[in-house]
C-alpha cells in the first residue's frame, strides 16, 4: 500500500509542478491572481446572498440552495483540515511559485474550490447555458489554487467533490 501512495504522491507532485512552474506566464499570473478570489469568502457569500435576495423564481431558489450549500460545505472542510494537517506545497516543494501573501493554514482540502463549487453547482442546475458558462469558471478557480502554489491537485479535487456533494444535497433538500 505504501508503494501505491508513494506512486500517487510522485505523480501528483509532477502535476503540481507542471501547472505551477512549467506554464508560468505574465498573462496567466494576472488571470489566476484575479480568478482565485472568486472562490474566496467575500465573493462567494456576496454572490449567493445577492442571487437569493434579488433574483426571482428558479434563480432565487438556486441562490438559496447556494447559500445553504456554502454554509454546510465548510463544516467538513474545517474538520478535514484539522484531522489531516497537510502542509501547503510551497512549504514542501522547492522552487514553487507562490502568491504574494501565502496562506499558513493546512492545505487539504481547498476551501476556495469547495466554496466556488458549492455556490455555482445550484446555479448550473438551472439551465444548460449556466452550466456551460459556470463550470469552466469553477474549474479555473481550482486550477488557480495550484498555479499560485497554494494547493496540490488532490486538495482541489477534494474541494470540488465536497462542494458538489453539498450542493447536490441542497438541491435535493430544498425542492
Amino acid at each position: 500500500m505504501s508503494r501505491v501512495i508513494a506512486w500517487l504522491q510522485r505523480h501528483e507532485n509532477r502535476m503540481f509542478c507542471f501547472v505551477n512552474q512549467r506554464i508560468q506566464h505574465g498573462v496567466l499570473d494576472r488571470f489566476f491572481g484575479l480568478i482565485t478570489h472568486l472562490g474566496g469568502a467575500t465573493a462567494t457569500i456576496v454572490t449567493a446572498l445577492s442571487i437569493a435576495l434579488l433574483a426571482s423564481g428558479e434563480w432565487r431558489t438556486a441562490g438559496i440552495r447556494s447559500c445553504v450549500a456554502l454554509a454546510v460545505s465548510h463544516i467538513p472542510v474545517a474538520i478535514i483540515k484539522k484531522r489531516y494537517p497537510r502542509l501547503r506545497p510551497y512549504l514542501v516543494l522547492p522552487d514553487t511559485y507562490t502568491y504574494k501573501n501565502p496562506l499558513t493554514d493546512h492545505s487539504f482540502p481547498s476551501g476556495h474550490t469547495t466554496a466556488i463549487f458549492s455556490v455555482l453547482v445550484p446555479l448550473m442546475a438551472v439551465s444548460g447555458w449556466a452550466f456551460g458558462l459556470l463550470l469552466p469558471l469553477a474549474i479555473a478557480v481550482g486550477v488557480s489554487r495550484i498555479y499560485l502554489g497554494l494547493h496540490y491537485p488532490s486538495d482541489c479535487l477534494a474541494g470540488c467533490l465536497i462542494g458538489t456533494m453539498t450542493a447536490a444535497a441542497a438541491i435535493a433538500w430544498i425542492g
